[in-house]
């Protein structure tokens, strides 16, 4: 099977929705001739045109706003937000207006778009483009999340996306756009809320989110190492969860630790953590073990930043903390 990077596998995938759907528009800052900051969308303007891939202003809440009232009156927009720290600005159309139409218009109208954006620290952006905010959003009913760890899964959730009937938000993780991984030239898709197991295991389960599925695995490397049988979840989607993949693995492992570069306190690791610690507690042998983000505003410098977000050292000494039976209080 061929490898391409996480970057081709979002533009092949909006190529080929475009092509197979004439109602799908893209619209966001530099989407066209520039192709993004991060060049993921080069080339679509030339085969879709100016009239599908639209250069929109410098106004995140009036795009949006434009995509959501195109969504219920016909078209399927995907709407670029340049840096997910930009969803602030977009509270109002993807929280109150796209997320709730479908529930207050009693099910006659519905909002079929797409929010893509991104996450992630370590780039060296400083406080106000480094934030991962999946939890914001996926904090509001209404609203479907997805985080997608490598090329494969970008691939096929942005395709299930742009199908689906309600409105889905996208994160990527900016550092991930240029890694390989293999992806299949025919059409498939992933359904949302299908967790995948990484890697078996059976003395812990480590379950992590977009680029941390990869500290994640890096972590049951040097827990192999010592014995210990590390299991890694990759949940795809943290609104719908799959909690039944989850929980089946913390009761088999009776441990886990969940790892998400989102800030710790009120997080999506603090969610997947309490459901586990709600429908697995009279399996596990050890309470359920975060690591996140500092609850700190990411800094600029670059040995501070390193400081702030999950590492695989971290990881495998709490699994070791949790082998041993010790609490393990993470930073």
């Amino acid at each position: 099977m061929r490898e391409i990077t996480l970057s081709q596998a979002v533009n092949e995938a909006i190529a080929e929705e475009m092509r197979r759907d004439p109602t799908i528009v893209l619209l966001g800052e530099d989407v066209a001739e520039a192709g993004t900051p991060f060049k993921i969308l080069s080339g679509l303007v030339d085969e879709f045109g100016p009239e599908r891939v639209v250069d929109t202003p410098i106004s995140e809440p009036g795009f949006t706003g434009i995509a959501v009232g195109a969504a219920m009156t016909g078209l399927r927009p995907i709407v670029d937000i340049m840096f997910g720290d930009f969803l602030f600005l977009i509270m109002d159309q993807l929280c109150n207006q796209a997320a709730k139409t479908h529930y207050m218009s009693g099910g006659k109208l519905k909002v079929p778009m797409v929010v893509r954006t991104n996450m992630g620290a370590t780039r060296r952006s400083a406080a106000q483009h480094s934030q991962s905010l999946h939890a914001l959003v996926a904090h509001i009913p209404g609203l479907k999340v997805a985080m997608p760890a490598t090329a494969f899964e970008a691939k096929g959730l942005l395709k299930t996306a742009i199908r689906d009937e309600n409105p889905v938000v996208i994160f990527e993780d900016k550092l991930s756009y240029q890694e390989k991984a293999p992806v299949p030239e025919e059409e498939y898709l992933i359904a949302l809320g299908e967790a995948c197991i990484r890697r078996e295991g059976s003395d812990v389960t480590l379950v992590g989110t977009s680029s941390m599925v990869q500290v994640a695995l890096d972590a049951a490397d040097l827990l192999a190492g010592e014995g210990i049988s590390a299991e890694v979840i990759d949940p795809r989607t943290i609104a719908p969860l799959d909690e039944d993949t989850i929980l089946a693995s913390a009761r088999k492992t009776s441990r886990a630790i969940v790892i998400d570069e989102g800030h710790r306190s009120y997080g999506a690791s603090a969610e997947i953590a309490a459901r586990i610690a709600e429908k697995a507690f009279y399996w596990l042998d050890a309470p359920v073990q975060r690591f996140a983000a500092m609850d700190v505003p990411i800094p600029f410098s670059p040995e501070l930043e390193d400081l702030t977000v999950p590492t695989p050292a971290a990881v495998a000494e709490g699994a070791r903390r949790a082998m041993r039976g010790e609490l393990f209080h993470a930073p």
